[in-house]
């Protein structure tokens, strides 16, 4: 838009109202054309902003649906084998179930479980992720936690115990949930490998 001249009167040229006139619709049609560039500029900005906005959503659906088949995945190839597997820890466990919901009204109490390993004294949470977050293990804890209370009040006194098991472990994470003390599954060829905390990390029990 370029500048407006500042409207003067020349005393050898008296203004009329025809020249006047003349000068608003000139002034007008620029101001026209400046505001319809303005919303050309506008709408290109929103076509851009809505394309971009169109090819997150498209990734995150394509993130989530890469998720699943990778749970999937992990969840096949690791829970058939898990009591075998903690079998060489040590552990006999003579049940196991998958997809576990804990619905408690009356406490307050709601969460599921992935694969839950148990005998007369010993019980392993297990929760299966694609690729494992810090926030995953937290939530595992607060998981934990809760079933911890829920046992309490079905006068249920065995051990509890958690594993995460993931597809992909960054190693800070690997560290982070054996520094919370679960043990880690994480794949090992054509099968998977169960890492327990040791050296300055220690198995924890809820």
């Amino acid at each position: 838009m370029g500048v407006t001249q500042p409207f003067t009167i020349d005393p050898n040229d008296p203004p009329t109202f025809e020249k006047v006139w003349a000068a608003l619709q000139a002034l007008g049609e620029r101001l026209d054309r400046s505001a319809r560039e303005a919303d050309r500029r506008r709408e290109k900005i929103d076509r851009q902003i809505e394309e971009t906005n169109r090819q997150m959503k498209e990734t995150d659906r394509r993130v989530g649906e890469l998720t699943n088949r990778f749970g999937d995945m992990v969840e096949y190839m690791v829970v058939p084998n898990l009591v075998s597997k903690f079998r060489a820890l040590g552990f006999t466990f003579e049940q196991s179930a998958k997809d576990v919901a804990i619905r408690d009204e009356k406490h307050g109490i709601f969460t599921e479980i992935d694969v839950f390993l148990q005998n007369g004294d010993k019980v392993m949470v297990v929760e299966i992720k694609a690729t494992p977050r810090e926030k995953d293990i937290d939530e595992h804890i607060e998981r934990m936690e809760l079933l911890r209370k829920y046992a309490d009040l079905r006068n249920d006194s065995r051990k509890y115990r958690g594993a995460i098991a993931g597809a992909v472990f960054a190693d800070s994470i690997r560290n982070y949930a054996l520094k919370h003390g679960f043990y880690v599954v994480v794949p090992s060829g054509d099968t998977f490998d169960i890492i327990e905390p040791e050296g300055n990390y220690h198995v924890k029990e809820w």
